[in-house]
């Protein structure tokens, strides 16, 4: 592979571009899909507040940041106990979480479309994230290489290192292969399995694991030194 090539990650159909409609009627298939996260507690619901200006999702009690804390969501950071907003967005989904400020409260389309205003990669990132977390597995944020998730194996967290690191790219998304590479490479160097997540047209998540290979450089050689043509 020539340093410096583009990688696509093409569709099998190629793609339509969706007009303002279709993109409404993406948000509301999705906020029609049920996560399956279940908390030890049927009736547990926390309480969250969401500062706009500052872009925090604030949890108050200590009740509610023990339940959650619990169940790999949320973080502590500078003396308050704060969910992304990933983790704000599925356990709002999962009815595990009300969201208000200082004028409403909001369900999850509502939600939803106040943080694509934030962070226009939301939409994919949720996807990857919600289709993770309904599998059991803890996500956080990765390492900024771009729409990234460390991922943490079923009973792992707060007990193991997470053991992949997923980049997030929708079908038909064109990438640089030297930039690529760069990635998978300082991923392996941490001792994590890179993994490609891509967001089909259809919502549907699908899981590459990517390593890096070097291949021996060809050469013509005497037929009486070896059998094979290459080294």
């Amino acid at each position: 592979m020539a340093v410096g090539t583009d990688l696509c990650v093409m569709p099998i159909v190629k793609p339509e571009v969706p007009d303002e409609s279709e993109e409404n009627q993406a948000f509301s298939n999705l906020e029609r899909i049920e996560a399956s996260e279940n908390l030890s507690d049927q009736n547990f619901a926390a309480e969250a507040n969401y500062i706009s200006k500052k872009g925090k999702i604030i949890i108050q009690e200590p009740r509610d940041q023990d339940q959650l804390r619990n169940k790999g969501f949320g973080e502590n950071f500078n003396k308050e106990y704060l969910l992304s907003y990933l983790e704000a967005l599925f356990l709002l989904q999962s009815n595990k979480l009300r969201v208000s400020d200082k004028t409403q409260d909001y369900d999850f389309s509502e939600f939803l479309k106040v943080l694509v205003k934030k962070d226009k990669k939301l939409l994919t990132k949720y996807l990857i994230y919600r289709d993770l977390r309904s599998k059991g597995y803890v996500v956080k944020d990765g390492f900024g290489f771009g729409t990234d998730f460390r991922i943490y194996e079923r009973g792992e967290f707060n007990k193991k290192t997470s053991k992949y690191v997923a980049v997030g790219l929708n079908e038909g998304t064109t990438i640089n292969a030297s930039s690529f590479a760069n990635m998978v490479d300082e991923v392996e160097k941490m001792g994590k399995n890179a993994v490609i997540a891509v967001v089909e047209r259809r919502g549907e998540v699908i899981y590459y694991k990517a390593s890096k290979m070097n291949f021996s450089e060809n050469k013509r050689v005497r037929k009486k030194d070896t059998e094979s043509t290459f080294t």
